[in-house]
């Protein structure tokens, strides 16, 4: 098993606290597998409210995936307890917002998408649908997994 961190990086402006609201959240992954290194082209996602059981009892997983090219069963599970937020002082830095733990699949890459909620800076205003969909070179965010 291997582990793997959703780095996050953002220009913040009046805000703080960014992070994925609830346990539905869903994570927007691609993911590479480790056997044959295929990339499927749609996005997938993982939360913590599904939980899928290891073949052979070795327990469970938020995802369980077979290779469309290798047919190699593999599987990600969120390590819940390294969900953390983005905050102020955290500016123009990366910080892992997330691991994951991959068993045959290497996330190569994250789309933000709904769900996100950030905080006023100075007033704590919750700001519940935060739009982080601007990736790379924009205001709101560059992420990636490492």
């Amino acid at each position: 098993m291997v582990k793997f961190g959703l780095q996050f990086k953002a220009t913040l402006e009046n805000v703080t606290n960014v992070r994925p609201l609830g346990e539905d959240f869903r994570w927007f992954l691609k993911l590479k597998c480790g056997n044959c290194g295929e990339i499927p082209d749609k996005w997938q996602y993982v939360t913590l409210v599904e939980n899928v059981p290891l073949k052979g009892g070795r327990g469970h997983a938020s995802m369980v995936q077979k290779c469309k090219l290798c047919a190699r069963e593999n599987s990600i599970d969120i390590l819940a307890d390294t969900i953390t937020a983005y905050n102020a002082e955290d500016n123009e830095t990366f910080k892992t917002m997330v691991q994951f733990e991959c068993r045959g699949l290497e996330p190569v890459d994250f789309q933000p998408q709904a769900g996100f909620a950030a905080a006023g800076a100075e007033t704590g205003t919750p700001f519940l649908e935060v739009n982080l969909l601007e990736k790379v070179g924009s205001a709101s965010g560059r992420t990636h997994c490492s």
